[in-house]
């Protein structure tokens, strides 16, 4: 969505010199022109090149050390699965490690008996090769895993769509901003001021799948796993003084 922003009076806007400490002083440019304010956004698409999935497990037991002890074996069998598919250490991450007590909840009498402990133990994967999403998944749950969220899809190095993203946002601003100049019966225009944003966005991340598959046995050989494509955004805050 572009949002426009005509202003009729003189204003000054101030320029930071890129590499400049901001205490060390700022540029300030006098427009006595209209301004043209602008709020632009460009999204540039395209094939994701890794994938995160979030894997764990939740383990309970009559005391904390033996839900944490059986949580633990688990996490081991799970990160051991997952290092012999050639996932290597530094794209298996712990993201989440909780330790609560558990109740049991009595309707009638709205009394609470204490059960045991529950842990969830949860990492974060970085799946280097997509065409491989479906056969990690399953192996996720063959080895235990009874938490599964993901994938989800992403750029390992967005530099360039951010780039492209920028370029496209800039210079739709200033045509814009052109023809705003021109209805307004000025020849041109002159930036004052360029403010930016990023934001990179796929599908929406789905459903939790791993106790649905685990209750199958006939469960196909891999999860069917569509990658689509990922978009990065770049927002650009532009203004413009009408030039005659």
């Amino acid at each position: 969505m572009n949002r426009m922003l005509i202003a009729l009076a003189a204003t000054t806007a101030a320029i930071v010199l890129p590499g400049s400490p901001v205490e060390a002083g700022e540029i300030q440019i006098q427009a006595t022109n209209p301004v043209v304010e602008l709020s632009i956004t460009e999204t540039v698409r395209s094939a994701p090149d890794v994938a995160q999935i979030g894997a764990g497990v939740q383990t309970q037991a009559p005391t904390a050390r033996e839900a944490v002890q059986a949580n633990s074996q688990a996490m081991n069998r799970l990160v051991e699965r997952l290092r012999a598919l050639g996932i290597e250490r530094k794209d298996i991450q712990t993201s989440n490690f909780n330790l609560n007590p558990q109740y049991n909840y009595n309707r009638e009498t709205g009394e609470q008996t204490f059960s045991g402990y529950m842990v969830t133990n949860q990492v974060s994967v970085t799946l280097r090769d997509l065409k491989r999403a479906g056969e990690v998944l399953d192996a996720l749950v063959g080895a235990g895993a009874n938490n599964i969220y993901g994938p989800n899809f992403m750029l390992d190095d967005d530099a360039a769509t951010k780039k492209a993203a920028r370029k496209g946002a800039f210079e739709k601003g200033r045509a814009q901003a052109e023809e705003y100049a021109r209805m307004a019966g000025y020849s041109g225009v002159r930036l004052l001021e360029v403010s930016e944003s990023f934001s990179s966005y796929g599908p929406p991340p789905p459903q939790p799948v791993a106790m649905a598959r685990a209750e199958s046995k006939d469960a196909a050989a891999d999860v069917p796993v569509e990658p689509g494509e990922v978009g990065t955004s770049a927002s650009l805050l532009l203004k413009f003084e009408m030039t005659r």
